[in-house]
């Protein structure tokens, strides 16, 4: 479909009909075949499937004629730490009543891949309900119980699970219930190590290693263990593991105690991390300014699954990410092609294929810190993160309100489009690539079709990806990107401030707002900023992009897990000091909590 001359201006409408080329379904379906093959095995950053996906996006923007900008290369390069091994140093051994036990690793006990690498520690241990701290319920494993060095004994998921009525969500898991939030709620109880005990509702399984999602390192062991083998433990304390569940279950009351001095537990934890390269990849068609749009779309996905599959009992089997995002990288090739076939533009087109955006925004993350041409003259940033099933003519476009054009170009693509478009986010901050760009203060507009039952499982298929619709959404991104290589003014960035809050509430149970976004490039220690959300409590602290918060309330941070749990265990309006590190000098500030909306 070619866009009617009569509604554009001369210069676009002569870039347009100067063009040799026509957005493909049959190329763009070629891509996407490609990209989710059986071979590519769901493309998990730092593969060497995925590096054969990185080696083909190379190969066919070479084929157009496009090369990476000068002094710069087609593949950049950057490491990330993708997964955790067992060493065959762990231990789990106990003496109770006199009686040695050596738990056996795998069949009794299993290290959680956050652990913290540990040599062997021993002392005594207390066991704490569910080891969860829950202000907005009233719930609190800790208020009876001094853990400060000991080991912390506890149960995995929460209270009367599957009870709908309760104060927790019932059938379905809370925040509290992960394994994470619990290590680092037992870190900052003064635990030196933490073991979470199977529930003796269900099946007594150990999670796979490698499955639970978790920041690289969570500063303290962290050993999960079948209920079957620490049963003994609770009889020799006198007490019934199975009556214990049931007790909390009924009431709501924590039932804490100390297992006796005679109960003695040693453990070690041997985790060995590896750190992988992986590349963006980027092509450069020239325009003629030194000003450039970017398109994006991130070509890594899922791999076998195991963290962040939506089907956890296929966890192992290869999800080939085709609408997410294999549709959108065929999508940044296919426009590729067709710019490049036109006449030069007033400004330039940088494509970028990004690495790591299921670990993090790890890819986009890294480029724009370090961009090969300059972010000063980057006018716009597009983004393409799952554009290949558009229900019923929809796409959803988000960012609008980041650039001061924006809106008035999109609405002229509306009128030449036969697709619905929904506005789903004036601002800019979202959980793929173009978050990246906004945080250095470039206007981004992200295109998406919309979540669906395949996501993130196997089932995320090829053939299930509607290719006239894929096409419709590449004409709309191309007719928006047009305009933004001709116009005469390039797009005021926007920050785009978060609604005023209309007073204390709770925090619906995930905690109230603070408004920082974090860099998900961990420093060695705290959370760095990407940016600050205008409006937010953060903001009007005065924090800004590269503050590192290392303390909140009192309370240690070491990675963004540990700033989650610190701040879900507040509410709205309590005022807390916050230390960070700002060009390494530390400052210390209170910034007061607001209602999360």
């Amino acid at each position: 479909m070619r866009f009617p001359v009569k509604f554009l201006t001369a210069a676009l409408a002569a870039a347009v009909l100067l063009s040799g080329a026509e957005i493909s379904p049959k190329i763009y379906s070629d891509h996407v075949k490609f990209l989710a093959s059986p071979a590519l095995r769901g493309r998990g950053t730092g593969t060497p499937e995925l590096d054969k996906a990185a080696a083909y996006l190379v190969s066919e923007f070479r084929k157009l004629g496009l090369q990476a900008p000068a002094r710069s290369s087609a593949r950049q390069p950057f490491q990330v730490t993708i997964n955790a091994r067992l060493g065959p140093a762990n231990l789990l051994a106990t003496r109770t009543n006199g009686q040695p036990r050596t738990l056996k690793v795998d069949a009794d006990f299993r290290p959680f891949n956050f652990s913290s690498p540990s040599p062997e520690i021993s002392g005594q241990a207390v066991f704490a309900g569910y080891g969860i701290t829950a202000p907005e319920l009233n719930y609190d494993d800790y208020s009876a119980i001094d853990a400060k060095g000991k080991i912390v004994i506890i149960l995995r998921n929460e209270p009367q699970q599957g009870d709908e009525k309760s104060i927790f969500a019932g059938k379905l898991l809370t925040a509290h219930a992960q394994y994470a939030s619990k290590a680092s709620n037992a870190k900052f109880h003064g635990a030196k190590a933490l073991i979470v005990v199977n529930n003796t509702v269900g099946e007594d399984d150990l999670e796979v290693f490698g499955r639970t999602a978790g920041p690289a390192n969570s500063g303290i062991p962290v050993i999960q263990v079948k209920a079957a083998a620490a049963e003994p433990w609770f009889q020799a304390a006198g007490q019934d593991l199975r009556g214990i569940v049931a007790s909390i279950d009924k009431d709501l009351k924590p039932r804490p105690f100390a297992f006796p001095e005679t109960a003695e537990i040693r453990l070690a934890t041997d985790i060995r991390r590896e750190s992988k390269p992986t590349d963006n990849v980027i092509a450069y068609l020239p325009g003629q300014t030194n000003e450039y749009i970017v398109i994006g779309a991130h070509y890594d996905h899922l791999g076998l699954g195991y963290q962040f599959s939506m089907a956890p009992s296929q966890a192992g089997q290869p999800h080939p990410g085709a609408d997410d995002n294999a549709s959108g990288t065929a999508g940044l090739l296919e426009l590729a092609r067709y710019f490049a076939a036109g006449p030069k533009p007033k400004r330039g087109i940088l494509f970028i294929a990004f690495s790591g955006e299921e670990l993090g925004l790890l890819g986009s993350g890294w480029y724009v810190n370090n961009p090969v041409l300059p972010l000063a003259d980057c006018v716009a940033m597009i983004n393409l993160d799952m554009i290949g099933r558009p229900r019923d003519g929809r796409i959803f476009v988000g960012g609008v309100g980041t650039g001061s054009t924006l809106a008035s170009i999109l609405d002229q693509a509306k009128s030449r489009s036969d697709l619905r478009i929904d506005i789903s986010q004036q601002g800019g901050i979202g959980s793929s690539d173009h978050t990246s760009f906004t945080t250095k203060q470039i206007p981004v507009l992200f295109f998406f079709s919309g979540l669906h039952g395949d996501y993130h499982k196997p089932s995320d298929t090829w053939d299930k990806i509607d290719l006239e619709g894929s096409a419709k959404v590449l004409r709309l991104v191309a007719d928006v990107s047009s305009q933004l290589l001709e116009a005469a003014d390039r797009p005021r960035f926007v920050r785009v401030a978060e609604p005023p809050s209309r007073g204390v509430s709770s925090g619906g149970g995930y905690g109230p707002s603070f408004g920082s976004i974090p860099d998900f490039n961990e420093p060695p220690k705290g959370v760095r900023f990407a940016d600050v959300r205008a409006g937010s409590p953060a903001a009007k602290a005065g924090f800004k992009a590269g503050d590192i918060l290392v303390e909140f309330a009192g309370i240690d941070i070491q990675n963004l897990q540990d700033f989650t749990t610190a701040l879900r265990s507040k509410k709205p309006g309590d005022q807390i000091e916050v230390k960070i590190l700002r060009e390494g000098k530390e400052m210390s500030v209170r910034v007061l909590l607001e209602a999360r909306r």
